[in-house]
């Protein structure tokens, strides 16, 4: 079997594990009374979903925890070559963002509403923590190309700052994720569109194992997708998000093309620069909205997009940009 085919059943067999699943984990998520809590500020609408199961990113993380985990032992205790140690560290990186996560949803259910889940400052600190050490790894363990540039033969080395940057990386992307979760599948289709753009870089870069890495995760997230989908049964809520966006910061460094992840990731890209916008303008201006709501998303909802047009449309433009990020690695 060739590695594009393998890569390519990996996702299927990860999309019918995870979709099989998919129903007796929303049962006993509702059995446990884990339902989504709505922003008494949002759109009006999204008070139809409030009691939807959420935590849902345990869905496609356990199952692409089991298929990764099952891929490293046979290449352990075999002479077959499956799955490379190298994608442990992503793994690994998907686990402890999604235990952050987690503990972060179940506050924010167990808590009176209006409380909110995990305090900021201490899931930054967390989120720091675990940035760092997957950084050392990458920088000294690893050792990825630190930076390829389009259209550039040489690689460039950072040095001394490849571990902060690394560090702003993960978290940036992890948390950018986090905002454009606010919408029936828009998280992830984004975030499947760029694992999946991220995935043929790594083809063409010969990094067989992340391919198959990313592939998994993308059959994982269509699975997903196939309960989230408007009008969505479940929510990934921060053990999804939180955990996609930090995995795909380390799958992004792992293939030096990490300078193309505003191109790839654009839709998180343009959600979290909105939000920024938002509270810049509204304390320069002591109380003012440059939109009607932030993230961007929001704001469309607000000038009367329909939820599934502001997902397709959003998913469009982040297909294109993922294929002109795919392009741009090819120069």
């Amino acid at each position: 079997m060739t590695a594009t085919a393998m890569a390519l059943a990996l996702g299927g067999v990860t999309f019918l594990l995870a979709v099989i699943w998919g129903g007796p984990f929303i049962r006993i998520l509702r059995m446990l009374n884990i339902g989504e809590q709505i922003r008494i500020e949002g759109p009006r609408r999204h008070f139809t979903k409030l009691g939807t199961p959420t935590m849902g990113g345990w869905l496609f993380i356990i199952p692409i925890l089991l298929i990764t985990g099952v891929l490293n032992l046979v290449s352990i205790i075999s002479d077959l070559d499956v799955l490379g140690n190298s994608i442990l560290l992503p793994l690994l990186t998907m686990v402890l963002f999604a235990i952050v996560g987690a503990v972060d949803d179940w506050l924010g259910i167990k808590r009176p509403r209006g409380v909110g889940g995990m305090r900021a400052r201490w899931k930054f600190l967390l989120q720091t923590i675990i940035a760092l050490g997957a950084s050392l790894i990458l920088k000294y363990g690893l050792k990825p190309p630190e930076l390829v540039l389009p259209n550039v033969p040489e690689v460039l080395e950072l040095g001394v700052w490849y571990v902060p940057m690394a560090m702003f990386i993960i978290v940036g992307t992890s948390n950018a994720v986090n905002l454009t979760d606010g919408l029936d599948g828009l998280a992830g289709l984004i975030a499947a569109t760029a694992f999946a753009a991220y995935g043929a870089i790594a083809m063409l870069q010969g990094q067989i194992f992340l391919v198959r890495f990313c592939f998994t995760v993308v059959g994982a997230l269509f699975a997903f997708l196939w309960y989230n989908a408007h009008p969505a049964e479940l929510f990934m809520g921060d053990t999804g998000s939180l955990p996609l966006g930090a995995t795909l910061g380390v799958v992004a460094l792992m293939t030096g093309h990490w300078i193309l992840l505003p191109i790839i990731a654009i839709i998180p890209f343009i959600e979290t620069v909105s939000d920024i916008i938002q509270v810049a303008y509204f304390r320069l201006t002591k109380g003012r909205r440059f939109f009607k709501m932030a993230p961007i998303h929001c704001h469309f909802e607000l000038t009367g997009w329909s939820e599934t047009q502001i997902v397709q449309r959003f998913w469009l433009v982040a297909l294109l940009s993922g294929m002109f990020g795919v392009a741009l690695a090819l120069i």
